[in-house]
This record gives C-alpha cells, sequence and structure tokens, in this order.
C-alpha cells in the first residue's frame, strides 16, 4: 500500500504523460469557442473524453453540462466535485475568436476543461484510485459568464431553464444534491511572480434587463410629437452617476451595463432602447439594497420623458465563501509543488471585484476556488490570452489531484472533516427562496 506522498507522486505522473493531449485539448476549446448554454461541441468534446477514460456520465444537464461518476476502491466517503466551465465570453477583435459569434475565451475556462481533466486522469491512476473511499465527481458545467442575457431570458420563455447562471440551474435541478465538496481552479494575469494563489472573496450581483419604451416619430420634421426612449435611458445612466458617491467603499459597488437596442432609425424618435446591466456589491444584502438605487435612476429616466421602463430583475451570483479548511489543504499541495514564494494567500475580505457561481454553491457545500497564473492581459478583454499552458492547466490539475487524495486517502479522514466542519450559510431551500425573491418585473410610466 502506497502512502498519501507517493499517491500524490503517483497521479502527477499519470498528468505529465497526458499533458500534450491535456494542453492540446484545453487549445481545441480555445479554438472552438461557444458561450453559455451555446456549448455543444465542447459539452461533446468532454463527453467523448469521459468515454475513452471510462467515465460514466450523464449529458445535458443544465441543457449542456456534463457530470461525470467515479466510484474510489477503498469504500464509501465523500463525493468531491472536480468543476470546468464550458463557456467563453463574448469579446470582438479577441485572437481567438469565432468570426461569425465573436465568442472568445476571453477569461481561461478552456484551461479549466483541460485541467479538470487532468486532475480527472491523475485521480484514476489505478494505484492511487484503489486506495480512495468515497467518489469523484468531475463535472463540466454551463454558463457561468452571465452574458446574451435576452438569449436565456428566452431559454426560459421556453421552459428549458429558471435561473440564467450554469450553476444556479445545477444546484435548482438537483445536480449537487449528492456532492459533499467541489473545487475548481480559474487562470489569472494579475498575479507577479505567484504561480497559485487563493482566498478572497467576490462580488455578489443582480442583472437587469431594462427596456425603455417611447413614441416614435420623424426626428427632422416633428420630434415634438415623439417620445425619446433613448434619452429616458441616458438620463437614467446620469442618475446612476450621481448615485455613486452614496455607495459605501466596503460593498465594493460596481454599476455598469450596455445598451443592446439604441434605436430603429437615425431619423426617427428612438421609441425602443434596451439595457442589459448589472449591480455588484460584497454581500447580498447588498445587491438588494443598490439594486433598488439602480431601480429607481431607471424609473427617473422615464419619469424625465415622459416614457415608460420596464425591469426585468434577474437573479445573480453570491459573493464566494472559501472553506478555510479546504483552502489550507489547497495552500499545503502548492507548497508542496510549487515553493511557498509561488503560493499567494489573500485575506478573506480580499475583494477582486468580479463575481461567479461558484460562490453560490460556497453557500450550501464546502468549496475552494482557487487561480493559477499562466495569462497575459486584463481579463475579460481582447488582450487576454494564456501564455505558459503548464502553469495554467499541468499545475492546477496536479494540485486538484492532489488535494482530492488528501481527502480520500486513509479512510477519507480528512474530507469527513472537511465536511463535518462547514456551516452552510443556507440551504438549498433557502437559496431558491432568495433566488426567487430577486426575480421580479417592475413596469412604470413616467407620463400619468
Amino acid at each position: 500500500m502506497l502512502n498519501i506522498e507517493e499517491l500524490k507522486q503517483k497521479a502527477c505522473s499519470t498528468i505529465d504523460k497526458r499533458k500534450k493531449d491535456l494542453i492540446n485539448i484545453a487549445k481545441d476549446v480555445l479554438a472552438n469557442p461557444e458561450a453559455g448554454f451555446r456549448e455543444t461541441r465542447t459539452a461533446s468534446l468532454v463527453a467523448k473524453e469521459f468515454d475513452q477514460l471510462g467515465i460514466p456520465h450523464n449529458d445535458g444537464l443544465a441543457i449542456t453540462g456534463v457530470k461525470g461518476r467515479i466510484a474510489g476502491g477503498a469504500g464509501p466517503g465523500p463525493k468531491i466535485a472536480v468543476i470546468g466551465e464550458l463557456d467563453s465570453l463574448i469579446v470582438e477583435g479577441h485572437p481567438f475568436a469565432d468570426q461569425k459569434t465573436f465568442a472568445a475565451h476571453a477569461c481561461g475556462h478552456h484551461c479549466q476543461i483541460g485541467m479538470m481533466l487532468g486532475a480527472t486522469m491523475g485521480l484514476m491512476t489505478p494505484e492511487v484510485l484503489s486506495q480512495l473511499s468515497g467518489e469523484i465527481v468531475p463535472f463540466a458545467v454551463p454558463a457561468e459568464e452571465f452574458i446574451e442575457v435576452e438569449h436565456r431570458l428566452q431559454l426560459r420563455e421556453e421552459g428549458r431553464l429558471e435561473f440564467l447562471g450554469g450553476k444556479q440551474e445545477l444546484i435548482r435541478l438537483g445536480e449537487f444534491d449528492d456532492v459533499d465538496i467541489a473545487m475548481m481552479c480559474h487562470t489569472a494575469s494579475d498575479m507577479g511572480e505567484r504561480k497559485f494563489a487563493m482566498g478572497g472573496t467576490s462580488n455578489g450581483h443582480m442583472v437587469k434587463y431594462v427596456r425603455f419604451i417611447g413614441r416614435g416619430s420623424h426626428a427632422g420634421g416633428a420630434p415634438h410629437l415623439g417620445v425619446n426612449a433613448l434619452n429616458a435611458a441616458t438620463f437614467a445612466i446620469q442618475a446612476m452617476h450621481a448615485s455613486r458617491e452614496t455607495h459605501k467603499p466596503e460593498d465594493t459597488v460596481r454599476v455598469h451595463g450596455i445598451m443592446t437596442r439604441g434605436g430603429e432609425a437615425v431619423s426617427a424618435v428612438p421609441s425602443d432602447v434596451r439595457l442589459e446591466w448589472r449591480v455588484r456589491s460584497g454581500s447580498p444584502q447588498a445587491v438588494v439594497r443598490n439594486g433598488a438605487v439602480v431601480d429607481r435612476c431607471f424609473k427617473a429616466g422615464a419619469l424625465a420623458v415622459g416614457a415608460s421602463v420596464e425591469i426585468t430583475n434577474i437573479p445573480g451570483y453570491l459573493p464566494m465563501r472559501h472553506h478555510a479548511k479546504l483552502q489550507d489543504i489547497f495552500n499545503s499541495n502548492s507548497v508542496s509543488l510549487l515553493g511557498e514564494s509561488s503560493t499567494l494567500v489573500m485575506p478573506p475580505r480580499r475583494n477582486r471585484g468580479g463575481s461567479t457561481d461558484m460562490g453560490d454553491l460556497s453557500h450550501l457545500i464546502p468549496v475552494c476556488h482557487p487561480y493559477a497564473s499562466g495569462a497575459v492581459g486584463s481579463g475579460h478583454s481582447k488582450e487576454y490570452i494564456i501564455d505558459d499552458y503548464e502553469t495554467a492547466v499541468i499545475n492546477p490539475a496536479k494540485i486538484m489531484a492532489m488535494v482530492v487524495i488528501d481527502l480520500l486517502a486513509d479512510g477519507a479522514g480528512k474530507g469527513k472533516e472537511v465536511s463535518a466542519s462547514h456551516r452552510p450559510a443556507m440551504n438549498k431551500q433557502a437559496y431558491l427562496r432568495f433566488q426567487r425573491e430577486q426575480a421580479q418585473v417592475i413596469s412604470f410610466d413616467g407620463n400619468v
């Protein structure tokens, strides 16, 4: 029987042997990007890899998710999900963007698929798997990037989903009901000389799809007969800017959005203007509070010109909560593999400003979501690319495999300890209730 360090060496050796394959998988996903709930090719690639590895799996979860299941050979124990995200962003001008859809992996999710498969391959090394108690659940999940809201609302209208984020919908469907612990890694470009980082938190957020309705008219001949919906939207945006000084610094508030429709023709007074907006804050309570402020701004814009506005509030993500014991295990394995000088632990309140639906999962079960370097350029921009696949794919694959071995070897003592020590912020029913309470449509007529 091998000791834990020997098991880790075996797993890492397997990952090294498959290094070229894993990097090529990540590059294949990079070359064929697909936005959320459209990731059919990427999901098929994952399913094919699971088939080749002999992993039983369920497909089509939350439209495109692929969930495997691997039983350890040493009896029952915790079930641990190793997660990779399938989706891309939409970034026109990215060097690897799809020329038709402008989908692009400007956030590194293609590397997540490679590292998830790599960790799985390492753990399936026969000498390793035979000594693990419990189950490994490799899980490719859809739609973490909360974009293309109109498309997702259409999917909801068709009854194909309720929640518009991938892990949100998988939680609703019960696909995490049988998972005790979850982990994943993300790439990052802002880590300096460090190669692996963990800790900190993220913003929660609320999504708003907004439609201003005015009245069309000839913009040159009879503008006085129209009601300019574009002006209403512009006033609303200015009202949001005027509200910024009221935001509390500790809430890490970010209010931002895009206009997806600004009118029909330049010669007509715009009568139908649509916005996709985001309100981010460091706590669920602050998200709700600041969301109400933004709603007032939308109403103010409508009132200013006599337009009407319809605000569709869509439940977004919750802030990230890293499980302390699980994070400690990640830290020790990162230090073991990469050295202390290459490993960073951020304080719990360090907020990177972005949002992730891994935060939702972290309110229910023990979760850790570290970052691996290997990227350059600003995230979500056309400059964001991976320039070191060893660091961005292979290192995190090894670290996740090592962490799972710590959790499930020796009768899964550490895994059981992590599960037993977890104090969820809410149970599944409370989570669904909270999210559904945020889902509402507000109509306001500014011409009454």
